[in-house]
Formats: C-alpha cells, sequence, structure tokens
C-alpha cells in the first residue's frame, strides 16, 4: 500500500504521479500472489476472484493471478472421514467401496471415489475445520476495507466494496452443500433432454450440509486440446455449445453455474460437455436478464450507442463517461469477439483519446453482476482454447434470432417508437398555448431566467483558484521587487521572495493536474493468446 501511495503522489503527501512500468506491476503481482497462497484457503479464492476483475487490478495482476490454482494437498483421511461420519455415520455402512486417496483437493473441500451399489459416486467433503477460519480470514477482510479505500479512485472503490460483500457471500454459499444440491438439481433439470450436455446426479441419501454425494462421470478435461483432436471431437462446436449452455442459463433460466474454469468442465467421448462443482453458481433477477438481453442484442446489431446505453442502464458504465471515447472501445472490443485481428496503432489511437479526456474511470461494477463478469470471461478464455478463431458473436447472434429475442425487441422498438409519436403530438397541441403566455410575460418584462450551472469535475473551481493563486504571484512579485528596489530589509526580500516561489510552485502544479489523463496498457484476450503461443 505504501507503494501505490507512492504512485499517486511521488512523496506520499505531495508531488505528482509516479509512473510505474509493466514489470512493477508484474513484479508486485507477483509478490500478492505469493502472500494468497500463504495466507490459505480463503485469500486462495479471493486471488481467483480478483483474477476475474480488470475494473479492480491492472492488467499484469490479472495475467499473473489467472494462474492461481484452487489446489491444495487434501486433508487426512481421518480428519475426512470424522466429517462424513458426523453427517451421515460409519463410511462402511453407506459405502460399499470407498478410495481413501481424494481424486481432487481444494481450498474448501476435497472429492473421493467410491461405490454404492452398482453406482459409481463422487463423495465431496468438507475441509475440516474449514468453517472458523474462513470466517476469521472474511473479518481481517473486511477490517482492512476502509484502508484500502484510501488507496483507490472512486470507481474501483465502488467495485472494490461491492466485490468485498458478493466474496464473502458466495463463499460461505459455497462451503453449504445443501445449497449446492439444489442448485445442481435445479439446472441439471434446465437441461434434461438435451444430449449436449451431461449434469451429475446427486445421491441424497448419502448428503447433507458437508458431504455431497454425486454420480461419477468420467470424461477428457475441456482444455485438452490434442486428446479432444485424437478423440475426433470437433472442437468449434463444443466452444459454440459451451457459449449456448451459459446464454441459456443467465438469459432463459435465471440460474446458473459460476465457475467453468476447465477444471471444471469436461467433454465425453460422445462430444457432451461435463459439468462439475456447482459450490459457486449464481441467479439473475429479471431487470438484470432483460438488460442482459439488450445488451447482447445491440452487440448483435453492431449497434454502439445501444451497447452504451445497456451497461449505463445495468449499472456498468459511468453515465458521465465520455461517449465518443467508450464507442471506439466498444468497437475494439467487438472486432476482438468476432477473432478479428486489431492494429496496434488503433488501440495507441484510442489509449491517446483517454489518457486526453479528463475524466474517471468509467466502469465500475455492481454486485448482481460479479459472477455473471466472472463467467463471461472464464467461458471466453476456454471457448478460445477451443478455437482461437471462435465468434463470440455469431454464435450470441444465432441464439438470440432462434429464441425470438431480436424479433421481440423490434416488437418493442416499434411500441416505443408509437407511444413517442402520440406524446410529441400530445405536446404539438400543448406547445402554442404555453408559448403565447411566455411571449405575453416578455412583452410586460414579467420574464425571469434562472440559471444553474453543473460542474462536477470543478473546473470553474480550479478556474477560480488559478486567477487567485496568479493575482497572489503578481502582487508577491511586484512587492519583492519593490522591497528590494527601496533597500528595505533582507529577511523581508527573503520571506516576499519565498512565498511567490511558492506561489509559482502550486500554480504550475494545478496546471499539470489538470493534463493528466488516464494511463492504460491495452490487453486482449486473443492477441495475448497468440503471443503466447508464439512464444511457447
Amino acid at each position: 500500500m505504501l507503494a501505490y501511495a507512492r504512485d499517486r503522489r511521488r512523496f506520499l503527501l505531495f508531488g505528482s504521479r509516479r509512473r510505474v512500468g509493466p514489470e512493477t506491476h508484474r513484479r508486485r503481482a507477483t509478490v500478492l500472489l505469493d502472500s494468497l497462497l500463504t495466507l490459505g484457503p480463503t485469500f486462495i479464492k479471493l486471488g481467483q476472484l480478483l483474477s476475474t476483475r480488470p475494473d479492480v487490478l491492472p492488467p499484469e495482476y490479472i495475467d499473473v493471478l489467472s494462474a492461481l490454482q484452487d489446489e491444495v494437498p487434501p486433508a487426512d483421511w481421518a480428519d475426512a472421514k470424522a466429517v462424513i461420519e458426523d453427517e451421515l455415520g460409519p463410511v462402511e455402512e453407506h459405502f460399499d467401496e470407498f478410495d481413501t486417496d481424494a481424486i481432487s483437493g481444494a481450498s474448501l473441500g476435497q472429492v473421493y471415489r467410491a461405490r454404492t451399489g452398482d453406482r459409481e459416486v463422487a463423495v465431496k467433503v468438507r475441509r475440516p475445520g474449514i468453517e472458523p477460519l474462513v470466517e476469521a480470514d472474511l473479518r481481517v477482510i473486511r477490517w482492512s476495507m476502509p484502508i484500502l479505500m484510501r488507496f483507490v479512485d472512486e470507481s474501483r472503490a465502488f467495485s472494490l466494496e461491492n466485490l468485498a460483500g458478493e466474496f464473502a457471500r458466495t463463499i460461505r454459499e459455497e462451503m453449504d452443500y445443501e445449497r449446492e444440491a439444489t442448485m445442481l438439481t435445479e439446472i441439471r433439470g434446465n437441461f434434461d433432454g438435451d444430449d449436449r450436455f451431461v449434469i451429475p446426479a446427486v445421491v441424497e441419501s448419502h448428503s447433507g450440509p458437508r458431504v455431497l454425494t454425486m454420480e461419477y462421470i468420467a470424461g477428457t478435461k475441456i482444455t485438452r486440446v490434442d486428446e479432444l483432436e485424437a478423440k475426433g471431437i470437433d472442437r468449434n462446436r463444443i466452444a459454440e455449445n459451451l457459449e449456448r449452455s451459459y446464454l441459456q442459463m443467465i438469459i432463459d433460466d435465471g440460474v446458473f453455474h459460476a465457475d467453468p474454469h476447465p477444471g471444471n468442465l469436461s467433454v465425453t467421448d460422445d462430444g457432451e460437455i461435463i459439468f462439475y462443482d456447482f459450490g459457486m453458481s449464481g441467479r439473475v433477477d429479471a431487470f438484470v436478464q432483460e438488460k442482459i438481453v439488450d445488451f447482447y442484442v445491440a452487440v448483435a446489431n453492431q449497434d454502439i450507442d445501444a451497447i452504451l446505453d445497456a451497461l449505463i442502464e445495468i449499472g456498468t458504465l459511468s453515465p458521465e463517461a465520455d461517449r465518443a471515447v467508450m464507442a471506439d472501445v466498444m468497437e475494439l472490443a467487438i472486432q476482438n469477439a468476432r477473432g478479428q485481428d486489431i492494429e496496434q496503432y488503433r488501440v495507441q489511437q484510442i489509449v491517446g483519446q483517454i489518457e486526453d479526456s479528463i475524466y474517471e474511470f468509467p466502469f465500475r461494477l455492481p454486485k448482481n453482476l460479479a459472477l455473471v463478469l466472472r463467467v463471461a470471461t472464464v467461458v471466453e478464455g476456454v471457448c478460445v482454447t477451443l478455437d482461437p478463431e471462435f465468434d463470440f458473436i455469431a454464435t450470441a447472434t444465432e441464439y438470440l434470432t432462434e429464441q425470438g429475442y431480436r424479433e421481440e425487441t423490434v416488437r418493442q422498438y416499434v411500441r416505443e417508437t408509437g407511444d413517442e409519436l402520440r406524446r410529441s403530438t400530445e405536446s404539438i397541441v400543448r406547445v402554442p398555448p404555453k408559448v403565447e403566455r411566455t411571449l405575453d410575460r416578455i412583452d410586460r418584462e414579467d420574464l425571469t431566467v434562472q440559471i444553474e450551472l453543473e460542474d462536477p469535475n470543478r473546473v470553474f473551481d480550479r478556474l477560480a483558484k488559478r486567477l487567485i493563486y496568479g493575482l497572489l504571484l503578481s502582487v508577491g512579485l511586484i512587492s519583492t521587487a519593490i522591497i528590494y528596489a527601496f533597500r528595505g530589509p533582507d529577511l523581508a526580500v527573503i520571506v516576499s521572495g519565498a512565498l511567490s516561489l511558492l506561489l509559482i510552485v502550486v500554480l504550475y502544479r494545478s496546471f499539470k493536474r489538470g493534463r493528466r489523463g488516464i494511463r492504460a496498457t491495452p490487453q486482449f484476450t486473443r492477441q495475448n493468446l497468440k503471443r503466447r503461443r508464439r512464444e511457447e
């Protein structure tokens, strides 16, 4: 935090912003990664969440933290067995076979293979003693938040505060296996009869708040591209089906699997996508669903103004943002989503526009969209790994058209246009009498006009301060010259000169502060993926 404070003020309390390069950010991110690993399970989860939040951290941090895997050595079998028996009773009575070597170990739980009757099952057990540790860590995060808020700007503070609240809620939900079983069963029902997807069934007789038993379904990890290729599986079709599944969950069903990282997705030999681990899952309310549809339809139509309107209405874009600059940013984002190469000069041009604009970082993330953003970010990474040329917009457009959302949007537009025309007609009828009354008041010299100026960026305030500083500087210089010319006391000359010098510094800093814009390093998923592959 001390280093970050020096970035904002070179000498902590005063001085210009210190420029920090990508290598410094990357070095700090590596230190943060080591600290999160040392702090344990809760902070590993926090690091994973931060790796999907470009509204909070610079690109270099996102890149480093994205390597953070939720894999830690499993607890001793004796401790895990105690949890199972406390929930279900003796292991031997409930399972015909039980492999005591965990097949996966995560920060909050671990999974074992077992057999009950003629069915192979996966038994997920909450890590012993994890509850008090998580609660202690959440208290630390909650107490640290007021300190962190002092080191970030307003928009990032908004996102950071929402992230902390959302993280506390989701990590508690992830430890509740009864909730996970409910969400899993609901999502499984929504895909019932769809042979493109496989979701394991819950074995309710062998499950509880700390133990969850499900069908065991084997498959090939979704990012093992060579193995999928060897089995003759169409990777583009898998990527398309994966995106369609999340569009259905978020837009149509309102309940979704929120942790689609490669460890939780596999593919059967028949090309079906298997979903694992529903501990991190969420719901989308009707308003958010409607705005997400508006956003996707606007993207499908490549209507930049409609995209910006949807982002503002949903709360992710500040209404004060420069629409011209953000329109250019959205055009680049659409090019990237379509898999098109983006010229570097075009990126630098837009970054230059941002630097020349005096406005704060315009993106923020409301709490009801945190998991949705996580899904969008991680699914994109998986799909691009499967097919580097995958076109997200084409798939989304096809889905929206099939489901009738684009037609509904057109009908809604026609209805709104008709309502607007009706209101305009009514206004035309009401306007002439009002104009006549206003003209009568002007004729009687009885018209008063009240004007209020909004100045959110405090431009007039800065201008007034500069005028005052300039006047004081002029007086100080003239006073110094007069005292020196009439051979006044040396101390008076020194004091007057020092005050004038101080005013020069203050005036210079007030002008320099106004020219400082936003420094950004452009980062695009596809370009980074191609660069990494070339390096490999």
